[in-house]
């Protein structure tokens, strides 16, 4: 800014008479716009106050959740998974509280726990879609879902769908303590898809990144069954 113009804005301040003209204007604007003004500031006060609102509401409904949801996380962790999904007559079940409480925590986590419980079930179709209901930023839980849903899809034999699934399981913030077996999961899923150079070079990547992961042996023994088959074909 020159020197020019901060003088400018210095007199414009100091100069009663135009800054007298500047508040003028605004109260003439203010009242032909009176409506409107008190409008837009009464419309951002309803919205603060409804965001603030809904995020107690938010927090209480999860606090009743997560409370509801414990007899069950019980039975799901003594393998008891129709009295976790259902409840035991006394106790909601997994189903009910994410379906009743799906814009909370509690409701996005019972989805996870009931596509878990529906695929060991064999119940695939219900089970992929909790699966697909849940969501999470955390570094472990969204691959498993992925995986999981990648496993339902292995068990209705619908191939190409699972690779997709294992696929984002294996892309999902990779680490040395998971990915290894997304990546074994996803060659078996090629080798059933007859897609052979897919699952060999998916081998490969196992090898290659994770070389002292429990899966790299596997992956070494497998990848070169299948290189031979591919040669003699």
């Amino acid at each position: 800014m020159s020197k020019t113009q901060t003088n400018s804005k210095l007199e414009f301040l100091e100069d009663p008479a135009a800054l007298a003209g500047s508040l003028g204007k605004a109260e003439l604007f203010f009242e032909k716009n009176q409506k409107l003004v008190l409008g837009l500031l009464g419309g951002i006060v309803l919205i603060v106050a409804g965001f603030i609102g809904y995020r107690y509401w938010i927090d209480s409904q999860d606090q009743e959740a997560q409370t509801a949801m414990f007899p069950s996380v019980y039975e799901w962790e003594a393998d008891s998974l129709k009295k976790a999904l259902n409840g035991n007559g006394a106790n909601e079940g997994l189903l009910t509280i994410a379906d009743e409480n799906s814009a909370t925590p509690a409701g996005n986590i019972s989805n996870f726990r009931s596509g878990f419980a529906l695929l060991k079930l064999g119940k695939y179709d219900d089970a992929i879609d909790r699966l697909k209901k849940f969501s999470s930023s955390d570094l472990l839980v969204q691959a498993r879902a992925y995986a999981l849903i990648g496993d339902a899809y292995m068990e209705k034999k619908s191939y190409s769908d699972a690779i997709d699934y294992y696929k984002k399981a294996a892309d999902y913030k990779p680490n040395a303590q998971f990915t290894p077996g997304y990546l074994m999961k996803l060659a078996v899923a090629y080798e059933q898809s007859k897609q052979n150079q897919e699952a060999i070079d998916t081998y490969g990547s196992i090898i290659d990144k994770y070389p002292t992961s429990s899966e790299a042996a596997n992956a070494k023994k497998y990848k070169s069954v299948l290189e031979s088959t591919v040669g003699e074909s």
